[in-house]
């Protein structure tokens, strides 16, 4: 039976602007995926930490790059893509750094919008140099 998921949006809504999200979505049929947090480290790394494992970039730009290739490969892994993401948290180091992480969730996205909410935290416990973590839920054809 093929997924059935309807953006939800308020009656009275305003027409004059775009969201880069949908305000909920409802999931009819289909098999709800749950991702773990997300960054721009390798998905498989040493636990404890091993300082080596994180030479990551500086830029929000490319850890957001990085982060969203990894969230490509774990949809995939689950049967699913990017179009199946129905809701995402994303944990930033610095929110002044949104933008730069939207334009490349954007690019990604390619018009998919899903539910998402963004935290501004003091640091993710991944690692210090990790400026993003994605948490999200996607639904697979069932």
């Amino acid at each position: 039976m093929p997924k059935e998921i309807t953006p939800v949006h308020h009656p009275d809504r305003r027409t004059d602007v775009v969201m880069p999200y949908a305000p909920g979505i409802v999931v009819r049929r289909g098999r709800l995926v749950f991702l773990s947090g997300i960054t721009a480290a390798a998905v498989y790394h040493s636990h404890p930490h091993r300082e080596e494992e994180f030479d990551l970039p500086a830029s929000m730009r490319e850890q957001a790059v990085l982060a969203m290739e990894n969230l490509k490969k774990t949809l995939a892994a689950a049967g699913c893509t990017l179009g199946d993401l129905v809701s995402a948290t994303r944990f930033l180091t610095d929110v002044r750094e949104q933008d730069d992480l939207n334009r490349v969730w954007a690019d990604y996205l390619d018009g998919h919008l899903p539910t998402t909410t963004t935290v501004e935290v003091s640091r993710l416990a991944t690692h210090a140099r990790c400026k993003l973590e994605i948490t999200a839920i996607a639904v697979a054809e069932e």
